[in-house]
């Protein structure tokens, strides 16, 4: 995982909020807000030391949902696969007509990675299943994989 520090974590994420169209202004104090920004754990009654945040969204905040979308909402980028997001789970699918489209897919879910990496982000492979939805009769597992681990094949929905 790359290590960045806070200020190039800070201007990713406000670089990615100002390519979008906010107002400047908004955009300075979304700044200033992650500036110093800190996160501790609280267990029982137990406080950790507090630490710099580095990468992620700040978790707890107001502007956590907000920052979050923001630091996803180009993961489509470069794909031909359709993606959608629901908080922070998505789904990648195609129509598979052909073993073209078999690689296309697998391709697609190669990007993720790429993506992860540049963004300082982690995805967690083994919380993915694949679902193959079919009016044929299955012949063979699907075989797909995410960043090199397999993804198992939740059901076979014949529609």
């Amino acid at each position: 995982m790359t290590t960045y520090s806070a200020s190039r974590f800070i201007s990713s994420k406000t670089a990615k909020i100002a390519n979008s169209g906010v107002d400047s202004r908004v955009v300075v104090w979304i700044r200033e807000f992650l500036l110093g920004c800190t996160q501790g754990v609280r267990v029982g009654g137990q406080l950790s030391a507090e630490v710099t945040v580095t990468s992620g969204v700040p978790q707890g905040s107001v502007l956590g949902p907000l920052l979050f979308l923001a630091s996803v909402n180009d993961i489509w980028r470069n794909r031909e696969s359709t993606i959608r997001h629901f908080a922070d789970d998505c789904v990648i699918y195609r129509k598979i007509i052909n073993n073209a489209d078999m690689e296309k897919l697998q391709k697609d879910l190669d990007r993720p990675w790429e993506w992860a990496v540049e963004n300082a982000m982690k995805i967690n492979p083994s919380k993915s299943k694949a679902i193959r939805f079919t009016r044929a009769r299955v012949k063979d597992p699907l075989n797909y994989s995410l960043m090199g681990t397999l993804i198992p094949e939740r059901a076979v929905i014949n529609i």
